[in-house]
């Protein structure tokens, strides 16, 4: 039985006096694709943020591998494994592809091992490899979101926690984004929490799921129940 590698317990989180997450229990197991899922505003990317650390709890904790992490700093939490994709990608778009991706490894010292890490995401993503001098804002939206994918992946990750992955991408490149997805997860062991949308894809990649509303988790399953759920299909697989 795989073992819990990333728990939230009744974490909440404010902007100011408005609470942006009330009392969020979850969990991600060892080698895990978990979906969020959620209204705009429901309180999913709040709940990256915080897990990362750009948000600061107000109760509650965010608990890595039997660790408390949820007073460290960011780039702590970045060092013991958890990396955040934000929405919107947030590539260097005045660097290079390959400066975009060495970046991702700016706490590693050793020259040869950055090297295996480059040529790994170049074999996940070929057209990275054919565009690595070229600038990140010369990008396609779909080519960014390999970027900024590819640069979580130079820090060999422990969990993903990926936000709203195929936003604003076509259809056709939605899928190659969602196979890559599962690929990393495969291939590498990744627990992945992901952030998304487009719900009817999420739920074929995932494991589980939990549904949030209004900053409170309201509904939780596999995701083979979610997706047959009525209310679940109603609201967010436009069936």
């Amino acid at each position: 039985m795989s073992e819990t590698i990333l728990s939230l317990k009744n974490l909440e989180t404010r902007y100011g006096q408005i609470y942006a997450l009330r009392g969020i229990n979850m969990d991600v197991q060892e080698g895990e694709i978990v979906a969020l899922l959620g209204a705009n505003g429901a309180g999913k990317s709040t709940t990256l943020k915080t897990i990362s650390s750009l948000l600061t709890a107000s109760s509650g904790s965010v608990i890595f591998k039997g660790q408390d992490i949820t007073d460290q700093h960011p780039h702590k939490v970045v060092e013991m494994g958890v990396i955040h994709v934000p929405e919107g990608r947030m590539i260097f778009k005045e660097l290079t592809v390959k400066e975009n991706l060495e970046l991702g490894s700016f706490t590693l010292h050793d020259n040869d091992i950055r090297k295996k890490r480059l040529e790994r995401v170049y074999k996940l993503f070929p057209v990275l490899g054919e565009r690595q001098q070229q600038m990140g804002g010369f990008l396609s939206g779909g080519e960014q979101q390999m970027l900024a994918l590819g640069r979580a992946l130079m820090t060999e990750p422990k969990v993903l926690l990926l936000d709203e992955p195929s936003m604003g991408l076509a259809p056709l490149i939605v899928n190659n984004i969602m196979n890559i997805i599962r690929q990393i997860n495969k291939e590498q062991g990744t627990s992945i929490l992901l952030v998304e949308q487009n719900a009817k894809a999420a739920l074929k990649l995932a494991t589980r799921g939990y549904v949030l509303e209004t900053g409170k988790i309201v509904m939780e399953g596999s995701a083979d129940e979610l997706s047959k759920d009525e209310s679940i299909v109603k609201a967010y697989l436009g069936e």
